[in-house]
């Protein structure tokens, strides 16, 4: 598929750079797709970020280089672009578990990441149902945390924190207030150079007002062009399976691409964790 040929071509273009400053947006140009578009398909094809990816293959080859005869980690350090000894033996045990002045002594284990590539697999006529809707810009409102933009953290992290707004009332107050759209769930802020982004446990805004106990925050979200896929099955497993799907068949195989926008997923029961139920992922898209 296209798609995939143009990623791996800019994976080539990160694999021949590692020596070197890269800059993401020359990456996502030889992939024929926005900078960010590429950070999120990205991370979510592989559960770890561009940055991360870059970082973890060049302490690999570092770690080949500091096997050979009089190797030095200060140059080593600053061929694979660390200004200081300091900073990449901090980056090198995070890796690798021990310090890389070690890296020579016996029956030392050391973590060989290798090179991504994109393949396609054919796993059947299972098809992707969606539709494409205009929506104008609408206010929602809702208890809001920050995350980290690391998948497996989040499945683990959001779950819990409907938990939170379940157990102090919140998930009754936004089931009572919810409109066409139900509950939802937000990331908006994504920042792939901070690695964080903003959650809210949320619904859309009406002239009914939330309790203040609940520290409620109001965000605009705004007019977009939706990919909307609907999924009927046990939450949270059902959802994170079908986001997969959506960046590794639907978004190669259509040609749209990510706008820089909110993602929502909305769930249309009382509390979005461990149940049978509908729900939608919102995407905006351009």
């Amino acid at each position: 598929m296209e798609g995939f040929e143009r990623i791996n071509k800019s994976i080539g273009y990160l694999e021949k750079n590692l020596c070197s400053n890269i800059e993401i947006e020359k990456a996502a140009k030889v992939a024929g797709i926005s900078k960010f578009h590429f950070q999120r398909m990205f991370h979510m094809l592989t559960d770890v970020t561009v940055s991360e990816y870059i970082r973890n293959r060049r302490l690999t080859l570092a770690a080949h280089e500091l096997l050979k005869p009089k190797s030095k980690v200060i140059d080593v350090a600053l061929k694979y672009c660390y200004s200081t000894p300091e900073s990449f033996s901090k980056a090198f045990k995070k890796l690798h578990g021990i310090s890389p002045s070690f890296v020579q002594e016996k029956e030392i284990t050391l973590e060989a990441y290798p090179r991504f590539y994109f393949q396609i697999q054919v796993k059947g006529n299972d098809k992707i149902k969606y539709k494409i809707k205009e929506k104008e810009s609408f206010t929602i409102i809702g208890k809001e945390m920050n995350a980290s933009i690391n998948m497996k953290e989040n499945f683990e992290r959001i779950p819990i924190f409907w938990d939170e707004c379940e157990k102090m009332g919140l998930c009754n107050k936004l089931f009572e207030s919810q409109r066409d759209l139900g509950i939802l769930g937000v990331c908006l802020d994504i920042n792939y150079e901070k690695e964080m982004l903003t959650y809210l446990s949320a619904v859309e805004k009406t002239e009914a007002k939330l309790d203040d106990e609940f520290d409620l925050v109001e965000r605009i979200i705004p007019a977009s062009t939706w990919a909307i896929f609907e999924v009927i099955g046990k939450m949270p497993e059902s959802i994170h399976k079908l986001w997969q799907r959506i960046f590794s068949e639907w978004f190669p195989s259509t040609g749209y691409q990510y706008a820089k926008k909110p993602d929502l997923e909305a769930y249309y029961l009382r509390n979005p964790k461990d149940f049978e139920c509908k729900a939608e992922i919102w995407i905006s898209i351009e």
